[in-house]
């Protein structure tokens, strides 16, 4: 027998990844885990900030964002990103971190992520403590190693993140 246990958003896990914005030559990193796909055709992906977030602002100034998907070897990074403001930081050079210009927006990729994915605002959705920000997929840019011979990222070879309640997992792929 099932049991209420209220109401809350116990969809879990999500992917963890590291989105990059920028405004004017102010750069800024931060993890979310409220993101996913939303539409093929065309490719929109959603990420759902707090506005009172420092990447709010810039997102919602520049029209623009890169969902950068790390791996299992950037928790701490993730952790960082997540919990400093880059109000108060930067966190490029405070991680190391290194910026890649790119395709078709201004805000840097980072360059230790495997997957880095260019979108444009489409639209902003007020939804409660957070804004959804729907962004056009404008270029998909991977490392050439899991890249398949007809353009396909082998997610296989990335062992990525997911967040659930306050602990990050990684993800590997099971065959069918």
């Amino acid at each position: 027998m099932k049991k209420s246990i209220g109401i809350s958003e116990r969809m879990y896990p999500n992917p963890a990844i590291l989105v990059s914005c920028s405004n004017d030559s102010k750069d800024n990193i931060i993890t979310l885990a409220w993101a996913g796909t939303v539409c093929s055709v065309p490719p929109l992906i959603s990420i759902s900030i707090r506005p009172s977030r420092y990447s709010h602002e810039l997102i919602s100034s520049s029209g623009e964002f890169v969902v950068n998907i790390p791996d299992e070897t950037m928790v701490a990074i993730c952790n960082y990103c997540g919990t400093k403001s880059g109000k108060n930081v930067d966190k490029f050079k405070d991680l190391g971190l290194h910026k890649e210009k790119g395709i078709s927006v201004n805000a840097p990729l980072i360059k230790e992520c495997p997957v880095n994915i260019e979108c444009k605002v489409k639209d902003v959705i007020r939804l409660g403590t957070h804004d959804m920000f729907i962004g056009e997929v404008v270029s998909v840019n991977a490392e050439e190693e899991i890249v398949y011979p007809d353009g396909g990222i082998d997610y296989g070879k990335i062992s990525m993140l997911t967040y659930f309640m306050n602990n990050y997992f990684k993800n590997t792929i099971i065959k069918k």
